[in-house]
């Protein structure tokens, strides 16, 4: 079972690497381990469209699905402390304006 968190968006939700450099920015390394069910290299960009992100980050794994107007964060419902936290940054990063 998963927990997860929901951002929604009026306009274009930010790129991943706009994600990515926003977690930097708080001190969480994250990397792409799968775009839309496939592997993927951990610096890899994803393309215009992607549907799912699986993510690392030190503590786990997370999942970014995005749809028409939202993006879904979600964690294994036995996401420890520390994985949590990582968890609400994620979503954070995802739900700053972009400029």
């Amino acid at each position: 079972m998963g927990m997860e968190h929901v951002v929604e968006f009026s306009g274009s939700p930010p790129s991943w690497p706009t994600i990515q450099e926003r977690l930097k920015s708080a001190g969480i390394t994250a990397a792409i381990r799968m775009i839309d069910g496939l592997p993927a290299f951990p610096d890899e960009v994803p393309e215009e469209g992607w549907r799912e992100l699986r993510i690392s980050t030190p503590s786990g794994m997370m999942t970014l699905r995005l749809q028409p107007g939202r993006l879904a964060v979600v964690v294994w419902g036995n996401a420890d402390e520390n994985l949590q936290k990582e968890w609400d940054a994620v979503v954070q990063a995802c739900s700053e304006k972009t400029a």
